[in-house]
């Protein structure tokens, strides 16, 4: 395939290469190859979408590409190509080899018809340089359930919240996710596989299996309408039951649904201390309660999550709506080439875009992974102009441009891959 120093192959792995290609892997991430990578890694190979770097045929570097969507403004869905499992060992580091894995990736992504490529950074400083940029953030707070006092919000009538075995979890959590997922800005299809691992169905080699607790909110009609799955831990103070519950995973269709299963578990008998460790950066969670103090910030909140890499500027623009109508040129640099240009981005009063080729002086100037940050609505542009990472062309124009890539919410993804 090419791409990487003239002494290295960059290519497509097969499966008589996975065991090398875990390997390499895990170290280097620092992890010796844990006992069953290779099974593991099986169940998620697919062919051609695994990139290997090869020195003197032995395996130097790793990718992996995996088809996702994500949900952008309006609530349209963008395919796009995850990029993960990206590794490079220390010994062959600082000989291009990422850059061209990286390369070899995106002109896939390209073949393929897509016009975004996707991934979670390990490192913030490294993937700005290949044009993606850091599209939501996420939240996480800890509840001291004694202060709080009660959930405010009236009960919606009729709902109700019901137990679930892990059985009921896979049975009931697929079709609620993908109704939840396409209501929610930055939100990514969850696969069978991420079931299984979630349910003990299928174990990873690099965490340890605790069994969770689940519950199911039902609203007034019977259809499932939210799911809470958490952990608790078995202290107790003094003689008196001190337990704290994490929640490992929350969503809902609707706010009222949300709000039906906060109020059960922080009700639960015993329970002194609630952890909500990812939940949307403004989520209404604090302001549910009577005391909103009693529910903090945990450490590295509004932390950056799902990268974004656009492609083709005029598609994947064009599929999200926008908060007002107006005009904007924009100009685009992208050292890797696939993006650069100048682009006019038209709204319509219906939040309907449109974007096609400009020749008109630029309102404003930014890199493409810039373009990336605005993309799904979790910075503004006033905020970036600030940071110098948007350059103002014309008057007025971060103000315009603020106003047309507005949105309600800001985004979330609450799932890795």
């Amino acid at each position: 395939m090419g791409g990487g120093p003239s002494d290295i192959e960059i290519r497509a792995i097969t499966e008589d290469d996975l065991a090398g290609w875990a390997y390499v892997l895990d170290a280097s991430f620092l992890f010796p190859l844990a006992e069953g990578a290779v099974a593991f890694r099986r169940e998620f190979f697919t062919p051609g979408r695994s990139l290997g770097a090869f020195d003197a045929g032995r395996c130097v570097g790793t990718l992996r590409s995996l088809d996702l969507a994500v949900t952008v403004p309006g609530g349209a869905t963008v395919p796009a190509d995850g990029i993960t499992a990206v590794g490079v060992l220390a010994s062959h580091r600082r000989r291009g080899l990422l850059s061209g894995m990286m390369r070899a990736a995106l002109d896939d992504t390209v073949t393929r018809g897509l016009g975004l490529a996707a991934l979670i950074a390990a490192e913030y400083w490294i993937y700005g340089r290949y044009g993606f940029g850091p599209a939501t953030s996420a939240a996480g707070y800890d509840i001291d359930v004694r202060r709080a006092g009660v959930i405010r919000v009236p009960g919606a009538e009729g709902g109700r919240v019901e137990s679930l075995d892990l059985d009921g979890v896979r049975e009931h959590g697929p079709a609620l996710h993908e109704r939840f997922r396409r209501t929610q800005v930055g939100a990514i299809p969850r696969p069978q596989t991420w079931w299984r691992l979630r349910t003990g169905e299928l174990r990873s080699p690099y965490r340890v299996w605790k069994e969770p607790m689940a519950v199911l909110y039902r609203d007034a009609a019977g259809n499932p309408a939210g799911m809470a799955v958490y952990h608790s831990d078995d202290q107790w103070r003094d003689g008196d039951p001190d337990v704290g519950l994490t929640v490992v995973d929350l969503f809902a269709v609707d706010p009222g649904a949300a709000a039906e299963l906060w109020r059960y578990l922080l009700t639960l008998g015993w329970v002194t201390r609630v952890t909500a460790s990812n939940v949307a950066p403004d989520d209404p969670l604090p302001l549910l309660l009577d005391n909103p103090r009693a529910c903090v910030l945990r450490p590295g909140a509004g932390r950056d999550h799902l990268w974004l890499r656009i492609l083709d500027v005029a598609r994947v623009l064009g599929a999200r709506r926008y908060g007002g109508p107006g005009r904007l040129v924009l100009d685009i640099t992208d050292r890797l080439g696939y993006a650069s240009g100048r682009f006019a981005l038209q709204a319509g009063p219906d939040g309907q875009g449109s974007v096609s080729p400009a020749t008109e002086p630029a309102d404003l100037a930014l890199d493409v992974s810039v373009l990336g940050m605005l993309y799904l609505g979790d910075q503004t542009v006033s905020r970036l102009a600030a940071a110098g990472l948007v350059a103002e062309q014309q008057a007025g124009a971060v103000i315009r441009a603020d106003r047309m890539l507005r949105t309600a919410t800001r985004p979330w993804c609450p799932d890795g891959f």
